[in-house]
Formats: C-alpha cells, structure tokens, sequence
C-alpha cells in the first residue's frame, strides 16, 4: 500500500469542487493554509455554479483531473460537498494519482472519492473538514486534520457517559463515510470490499427510517457480516414522523448488528459537525472500545 507523504512548509495544496458550488467563499480556509505554511492553488469550480454544482460535469471532472495530475500540488481539498461526485468519478484518471499519491481531503458527498479509491488503488485518504467547513469548525477539528496531513502521530481517546458501545478491542483498515453514499454507490466500480475492515458511518438530516433502510440494505448485501468493527459517527439534524419510528440511532445499527460479535463504538467526534475529527480512511488502526470510552490510534 503507497501512502501519500506528510506535508511540508512550503507544500502546494490545491482546493477543487468535485460536486455542489460554494456558496461565499473559502478565504479563511485559504488564511487558515497559509498559516501551516502551505501555498493554496485554487481551483476554476471554486467559483463557478452550474445549477446546483461547482461548473457542470466536464469542468469539475477536469479541475479535479488536473489537480491529481500535477505534481507539484500535493494535496487536494474539496470545496465542500453536496452532491455529484458520483457523476464524474468514471471520468477521473487515476494513473498518475496512483504513481505519485497525495492527500485527499473531505466528507459527506466526497465518500464517493474516499470509496472508489480504496476500492481500486489502497491509497489511504483523509475523511475532514472541508474548506467550506473551516470557518464553523473547532480549533480541535482543524488540529487533527493539520496532524493528519503533516503525517504526524494521529490517535484519540474519548470518555463517554453513554452506555451503548459494545466492548472489545481490534486492529484493521478503516474504511467508510457517509451512510447514504456508501449505500448508492453499493454494486459499483466505487463499492469497496468491506470483510475484515473496521465500518465508520455518519450522516446528517435523514428520517429515523431511513437509516434503518439503508443499514438493512448493508446487512442484507453482505456488508456488515464479517467487519472487524464498527465506529459510528455524528448522525446530527435527525428527522422522524407522527407516529415516530420508535428507536434510536443507536438502537438501530445495534439490531442490525446484533448477530455478530465485534466491537462497536458510537458517538465518535466525526461528520457533519463542527467538531469534525479527522480521520485517516485505508490506514491501519487499533481500536478498543469501552463502555464510556474509544481509544482509537492510527499506525504510522
């Protein structure tokens, strides 16, 4: 497995928008670069809007294209998120990418990217704050995405008063993101091979209902049978009907999972949140998780 290098002062970083356009724009992100000492390229999407996207599918397939294929820039961020990554990943060359591995940034919609290059080249990416997410996010947050990106130790360990975790203790591949692009993107080029992997999910703004949906969906495709672990995120801005549906999120992935013995960990500091922790998808981890504590520590 080729990993990307740790950053360095004086490193070139460029920002794309691979799907939805930016509304304002980035520049404390851009200052927030400049002051780890990075050079901040921007891409043309950053700025452009075609309908709901950054530019229409050629322009945001070629700025992302562009940004892979120069060496110079190591590092790309996403913009922001949204939707429509998936309509131009088939039309990424990763050739060059795959020669000269650098750093891809983001969340949410940016699943599809973290997923397809697992899937297809094992090249660890970073799941973190996004520059449109900069100005929101906690000075904790962005501490972990800078560790992360200079290739320094990248370890956390959480207290917690809640009760629901199941105990024990694993090392593995940390894969995932998003619930709801994982499951679009199940059956596909982009659809990574979850036995043996530890599962991170999050989401954000879905019906109580629909989470169940898409876990049934996971669990029935096969994907949840062999993991190694599961650690679940944020799911923040919850939605539910009259009558409710009648469990948690937490009750809800813990009956899909209920036949199975590996440990799960929940209320992990990632997603969409302002206290977005990174974390660094492909790489091996360790994690044991207690009843009021993760500790999860990412090997170098």
């Amino acid at each position: 497995m080729k990993r990307p290098s740790g950053l360095q002062k004086g490193d070139k970083v460029a920002i794309v928008c691979p799907a939805s356009f930016v509304r304002g724009t980035v520049d404390i992100a851009v200052k927030t670069l400049e002051s780890w000492g990075l050079e901040v390229q921007i891409g043309k999407t950053v700025t452009s809007a075609y309908h709901q996207f950054a530019g229409d599918d050629a322009l945001r397939a070629k700025d992302l294209q562009d940004a892979l294929d120069d060496d110079s820039v190591k590092a790309v961020f996403a913009g922001r998120g949204g939707y429509g990554t998936v309509r131009i990943i088939d039309a990424i060359d990763f050739s060059n990418f795959k020669k000269n591995p650098k750093w891809l940034i983001g969340f949410s919609d940016i699943t599809v990217l973290h997923s397809h290059v697992e899937r297809n080249l094992a090249i660890p990416t970073i799941h973190g704050q996004m520059p449109k997410s900069f100005e929101e996010s906690t000075k904790s947050g962005l501490n972990t995405l800078k560790t992360a990106l200079f290739g320094k130790p990248l370890a956390y360990s959480f207290k917690q008063n809640k009760q629901e975790n199941r105990e024990g203790k694993v090392e593995g591949i940390l894969i995932g993101g998003n619930l709801a692009i994982l499951h679009s993107i199940l059956a596909s080029d982009s659809d990574m091979v979850y036995d043996n992997k530890i599962l991170f999910i999050e989401d954000v703004g879905e019906s109580f209902y629909n989470i169940d949906r898409m876990l049934w969906t996971l669990k029935r495709a096969g994907k949840l049978a062999k993991l190694k672990g599961l650690l679940v995120g944020s799911f923040s801005s919850m939605k539910d009907a009259t009558p409710g549906f009648g469990q948690t999120v937490e009750e809800i992935i813990l009956d899909k999972v209920k036949g199975y013995d590996y440990p799960v960990a929940f209320h992990f500091p990632a997603g969409h949140i302002d206290n977005n922790h990174a974390l660094i998808l492909g790489a091996e981890v360790r994690m044991e998780v207690g009843k009021s504590h993760v500790n999860l520590e990412f090997n170098s």
